[in-house]
């Protein structure tokens, strides 16, 4: 069997999310490459140097091509150079007019609740393409079960066509925290993980924050990710209230320097409104950070009774979080515990292991 795979989304330099997920997947499949199952990685461009290696099983194939690639280059060269069995779609788009059973993982449909967060050509590609690639995929995976209640009712999709094969997360090694401290010792602070656009909701932190600020002054709020779109406001309302100086912007990080916020922070928040999964809630619980997040589509399923909730929409509840969980040690520690029993139940290896046999058997 040969599995064709489009790869571009681990192809970056930076990685978040959808990328992220993208190259745990080809790892796992680089791993089981064998003769009798085969991995052609479609890409635009030559794959970077920490991209996993070729092998005689494990075969990249450029595809040179510009904006339309998955709807006009991928397919001419999937018609005219046939040789796969089955193609797989890590991120939503599938290529037009494939010749073999494809199967495709939709993330999240938060572009058609919040289409104002979304550039004009960035929303017609996600709800046009989205649109063609789970009417025509074979099987489709959603990565949570609020993924899949959205796209059955969203797109009129049958349920047993959607398969939830949840995200797994992955726990990074720490190499030298002394040469990372990006906070003075003496400064405790609440840390957010994500990039920064509307749906993320930080705004509503940052109003919690400064409401936590008049009880417990010395501390600052971190927040780590890299510039979205639609972020000016952010920066405004900071400027606003007056916390340029207990306001920290990282922009993008490194794996350790984020892995030393996890582990220092007093905890961390998700205020977003709205994820098709989130997996920065379970890396935080992998490194002894305590959760605080919103109440609200898929956090809720992924967290369990390892976090505290509160009203994405509601400042003052999140405030009255933050105090709680600063008043209540002992609450702090039960949310670590809980944690750490709460990410065994996620996996990078279990969820390749799924979706590779997904894959196969929809050639099967």
């Amino acid at each position: 069997m040969i599995i064709g795979v489009d790869g571009n989304e681990a192809n970056v330099e930076r990685r978040v999310g959808v990328s992220v997920y993208t190259l745990n997947l080809l790892k796992y499949f680089n791993k089981r490459a064998s003769g009798e199952l085969k991995f052609k990685i479609y890409l635009r461009f030559e794959p970077r140097e920490d991209m996993p290696r070729e092998n005689a099983n494990f075969k990249y194939e450029i595809v040179p091509g510009s904006f339309l690639w998955s709807q006009i280059f991928l397919p001419y060269r999937l018609f005219t150079r046939k040789g796969i069995d089955v193609f797989f779609s890590p991120a939503h788009y599938l290529p037009r007019f494939c010749p073999v059973p494809t199967v495709v993982t939709i993330h999240d449909l938060s572009y058609l609740y919040f289409p104002k967060d979304f550039l004009k050509k960035d929303l017609y590609q996600l709800t046009s393409w989205t649109k063609y690639s789970v009417d025509s995929a074979s099987r489709i995976i959603a990565v949570s079960e609020t993924t899949k209640k959205d796209i059955v009712k969203s797109y009129k999709i049958p349920s047993q066509k959607i398969k939830v094969i949840y995200n797994g997360y992955e726990k990074k090694r720490l190499l030298s925290e002394s040469k990372l401290r990006l906070l003075e010792s003496n400064h405790q602070y609440i840390l957010y993980v994500g990039t920064l656009q509307p749906r993320k909701n930080i705004d509503t932190l940052i109003k919690a924050f400064y409401k936590f600020t008049h009880d417990y002054p010395a501390f600052k709020l971190v927040i780590a990710g890299k510039k979205g779109w639609l972020y000016n406001d952010i920066f405004d309302l900071v400027t606003d209230l007056g916390l340029e100086d207990d306001v920290y912007f990282t922009d993008y990080i490194s794996d350790n320097q984020l892995i030393f916020l996890y582990k220092n922070a007093f905890c961390f928040v998700m205020p977003s409104l709205y994820e098709g999964f989130g997996i920065p809630p379970l890396e935080a619980m992998s490194f002894g950070c305590p959760v605080i997040s919103s109440k609200t589509s898929s956090l809720p399923e992924v967290s369990g009774d390892a976090a505290l909730y509160f009203d994405p929409k509601n400042s003052f509840d999140l405030f009255e979080k933050l105090k709680k969980l600063k008043e209540n040690p002992d609450l702090r520690k039960s949310l670590i515990k809980k944690g750490a029993t709460r990410i065994k139940q996620f996996s990078w290896e279990n969820c390749a292991d799924t979706t590779l046999s997904l894959i196969k058997s929809v050639v099967a």
